[in-house]
């Protein structure tokens, strides 16, 4: 019985102990502060090495330009002017954009000091008329040199009177042919200096394109040379060169010319003749004077050329060569180069269509 009982109890002390160990164990674990979680570091990608662009080598139609900067004109136009001087505009019979005809009257001076003069020199002539005609009935009794300086006097007087109405006649400026007015210097009452532009008539029907250009832009420009028109809010036109400017030495350095001025007589008028004429293959609808343009004159044409862009180009000194990639890498090879361009450079010798090339 004592056995059963020592075991009984050995067995229940046992069990305590084990059950306050594992207690302390589990509380000690709680008292332990937490682990942190270990960080996830990103993977580190290796940068790509660049590649140089690769280009192929082609064949275009490569084209020389002469550019220029121009506008619409009308091939007949006309600036007008007075050639008295020093006289008042009295009537103004016209406006901006007006339509005229051919003889119409667009401006008077006031000549009213000259038409008094001329109408005492009428008078007095007919006085003179009287004289001549006693003197002819006489003819045979005056002295035959007086009667010839008598006669000399007579026609100097009646041409007199000849040459004031003609200059009367010039206080009139009257329209030379059909056309709008498109420009007009003077108001009524200004004071005229002879020769000034008073106003341009032009012929809407008869517009082209056209460009002022110095001597040295002509270079290698002539008549028939095909051209490329851009008209701002029209857009491309073809055409050719159909008249080359009359250009002076000294108007080299000026290419743009001057305008018609207000009355200062400082600037010299426009002409169609100041121009290079363009030729359009068609007269786009709404063209109107004075639209500005670019001209894109090609001056040399080829077919079928050999090409590679600029920046494939590589120099060493006089060495101009390529670098040429294929399936077997990459190699350097010599070039001969012809006409260049902004986007491309012909190739004479040295590369075929096709072929791979390295950027820089």
């Amino acid at each position: 019985m004592f056995t059963k009982w020592l075991t009984e109890g050995s067995f229940k002390r046992v069990a305590a102990v084990v059950l306050g160990v594992s207690l302390v164990f589990t509380s000690g674990c709680s008292l332990l502060p937490k682990e942190e979680e270990e960080e996830v570091l990103p993977s580190i990608t290796p940068p790509a090495i660049s590649k140089k662009p690769e280009y192929e080598v082609t064949t275009t139609t490569l084209e020389t330009k002469v550019q220029a900067i121009g506008k619409i004109i009308s091939l007949q136009e006309e600036t007008l002017y007075y050639t008295l001087d020093g006289k008042r505009l009295k009537t103004l019979n016209v406006k901006v954009g007006q339509k005229v005809t051919a003889g119409q009257v667009i401006g008077q001076l006031d000549v009213e000091d000259l038409q008094k003069a001329l109408r005492t020199e009428k008078l007095a002539f007919k006085t003179l008329e009287v004289q001549m005609k006693e003197k002819l009935r006489k003819r045979d009794e005056m002295d035959p040199v007086e009667f010839e300086m008598a006669v000399i006097d007579f026609e100097q007087k009646r041409q007199d009177l000849v040459d004031k109405e003609a200059e009367i006649a010039k206080a009139t400026l009257t329209a030379p042919f059909t056309g709008t007015v498109v420009t007009l210097n003077v108001l009524k009452g200004d004071l005229i200096k002879a020769y000034d532009p008073i106003c341009v008539i032009a012929d809407s029907g008869s517009l082209t394109a056209a460009a002022k250009m110095t001597l040295d832009e002509l270079k290698g420009v002539a008549v028939g040379m095909p051209v490329v028109v851009d008209i701002n809010n029209v857009g491309e036109v073809k055409g050719k060169v159909k008249q080359l400017p009359v250009v002076q030495e000294d108007e080299n350095e000026n290419g743009n010319g001057g305008m018609p001025g207000g009355g200062n007589g400082s600037q010299k008028p426009e002409r169609p003749e100041d121009f290079l004429i363009v030729q359009l293959d068609k007269t786009p609808a709404g063209l109107s004077r004075g639209t500005p343009l670019s001209i894109n004159i090609i001056t040399q044409r080829k077919e079928n050329v050999v090409v590679i862009p600029p920046s494939t180009l590589r120099t060493i000194g006089s060495r101009t060569y390529v670098q040429v990639v294929d399936s077997e890498g990459k190699r350097e090879v010599d070039v001969e180069v012809g006409e260049q361009t902004p986007t491309e450079i012909e190739i004479l010798k040295g590369l075929t269509p096709g072929q791979k090339v390295v950027g820089r």
